[in-house]
C-alpha cells in the first residue's frame, strides 16, 4: 500500500470554508498527509491555528517563500509533494507558478489566475515541470455529474442542440448595497479578485460545467452585466449567451445579488433523443426526460450507473453525499495522477479547464464592454 502523499496547504485557515473543504476532502479517501502549511499570512496566527488542527509546528512556515526554500532543502522523500492552493485569486497564479517551477504539484482553488495573460505563463511553465496540477472545479466531483457525462459521451442525448446553466446567489446582497462594504470586500476589488466578480466566481463554474459535461467547447459569447452602482467596477450579476457550434446554443446566467438563492448551480442539457437535468442542491437526482418516455431518475450507487460515477459512490444507495465527497473525488483523481496510476480523463480538471475558465471570464467583460458584442474563444 503506498505512504501517503505528503501536503501543504496554502491559506485556507480559520473559519475558512474552502480550507475545512479541502481539508476533509484531503482525508476521504486516506491518500493524503498535511504535512506543512501556511494558513495565515500572520505568523502567530498561522501557528495557532495548526496546533488546533493538530498539524507539526516544525513544517509551519511564516511566509510562502520560506515554505518553499525550507521544503528544497529537504530529502525528496521526506518534503511535501503537492500543494493546495487556497488563498485569494490574485496570489493563485505567483504560488502556483513558484511551486511548479520548483517540481511541486498543485491542486488550486478557481479562478486559476487574475488574466488570461498568466493563464498561459503557468501552462508553460506546467508543461516544463512535468508535474499534476488540478483545479477544483468542485462540482465535477458529484457522481450524477459523472454519470451525465458518461451518457452523453454514449450518445443518450443524441445530437445536441440547447444548454442552459445558471448559478444563482444572494450572499453578495447584504454587502452591494452599503458603500462603505462594497468599497473593502476583497471579492469587489479587482486587484484581488482580477477583472471579474460574479463570473469569475461562480459563473465559470457553469461555463466548466457545460463543457464538462457535453464534451463541447464554447465558441463565441454575448455578456450582459449588471453592477448595480456606480462606484462598483465588478459584476455582480450577468447573463452569457453561448455559441457551440452553428446549431448548437444555450445561455449561461449567473448573479450574486439573487435575492434568497443559496448555491443554486444548475444545468440542462438538451437533444434530439431526450434531454438532463441536474441541481447542486440535490445533487443525488440527474433526471432525464423526453417526448416520448416517462422521466427517468438516476441516483448514486446503483449497478445500472456508469464505472466512473460508481468509483465516485462512497456509500449505498439512499445515503446521500455532498460537496465534501465530490471535492474528496477530486484530490483522489489527484493522487492517482501523482502516483502515476491510471485514471479516467474527467477525475480533476486540468490547467487546460484553467486557461478556458480565464478565456471565458475576460470574453464575458470585453463583450459587456464593448456594448454587448459577439466576442470569440480562442482555441
Amino acid at each position: 500500500m503506498p505512504k501517503k502523499i505528503r501536503l501543504g496547504i496554502l491559506g485556507g485557515g480559520g473559519d475558512s470554508l474552502i480550507g475545512v473543504l479541502h481539508r476533509v476532502a484531503s482525508h476521504i479517501n486516506d491518500n493524503y498527509q498535511i504535512t506543512g502549511a501556511v494558513f495565515n499570512p500572520d505568523f502567530e496566527v498561522n501557528k495557532a491555528f495548526a496546533e488546533e488542527i493538530d498539524v507539526p509546528l516544525n513544517r509551519i512556515y511564516k511566509d510562502f517563500d520560506t515554505l518553499i526554500t525550507e521544503e528544497m532543502k529537504l530529502p525528496k522523500e521526506e518534503r511535501i509533494q503537492v500543494c493546495s492552493v487556497l488563498t485569494p485569486n490574485f496570489l493563485h497564479f505567483p504560488m502556483a507558478k513558484k511551486l511548479l517551477d520548483n517540481g511541486f504539484h498543485v491542486i488550486c482553488e478557481k479562478p486559476m489566475t487574475t488574466t488570461l495573460e498568466e493563464a498561459k505563463i503557468l501552462q508553460e511553465a506546467h508543461q516544463k515541470s512535468g508535474t499534476v496540477f488540478a483545479l477544483t472545479h468542485t462540482y465535477t466531483g458529484y457522481p450524477m455529474v459523472r454519470q451525465m457525462r458518461e451518457m452523453i459521451k454514449d450518445g443518450a442525448l443524441g445530437k445536441i442542440h440547447k444548454v442552459d446553466a445558471r448559478y444563482y446567489q444572494g450572499w453578495i446582497n447584504t454587502i452591494i448595497h452599503d458603500k462603505e462594504k462594497r468599497n473593502s470586500v476583497w471579492r469587489l476589488d479587482p486587484k484581488k479578485a482580477g477583472i471579474s466578480s460574479c463570473m469569475g466566481d461562480i459563473g465559470v463554474h457553469a461555463f466548466n460545467m457545460v463543457e464538462y459535461t457535453t464534451g463541447l467547447e464554447v465558441k463565441s459569447l454575448l455578456c450582459d452585466f449588471n453592477y448595480l452602482y456606480e462606484d462598483n467596477q465588478m459584476d455582480v450579476d450577468g447573463t452569457v449567451l453561448i455559441r457551440m457550434g452553428d446549431h448548437v446554443k444555450g445561455v449561461i446566467r449567473g448573479s450574486q445579488v439573487a435575492t434568497g438563492e443559496e448555491n443554486g448551480l444548475a444545468i440542462a442539457i438538451y437533444g434530439e433523443k431526450g434531454a438532463f437535468r441536474w441541481e447542486q442542491e440535490n445533487p443525488n437526482f440527474l433526471y432525464k426526460i423526453s417526448d416520448t418516455e416517462p422521466t427517468q431518475v438516476y441516483k448514486p450507487g446503483h449497478a445500472y450507473n456508469s464505472e466512473f460515477s460508481l468509483d465516485g459512490t462512497k456509500l449505498p444507495p439512499g445515503h446521500p453525499e455532498g460537496i465534501f465527497d465530490s471535492m474528496a473525488n477530486i484530490y483522489l483523481g489527484a493522487a492517482r495522477a501523482i502516483r502515476g496510476e491510471d485514471y479516467n480523463d474527467g477525475e480533476f480538471p486540468t490547467m487546460r479547464d484553467g486557461v478556458r475558465g480565464m478565456e471565458f471570464i475576460e470574453a464575458t467583460v470585453q463583450s459587456h464592454k464593448e456594448g454587448n458584442t459577439w466576442v470569440a474563444l480562442e482555441e
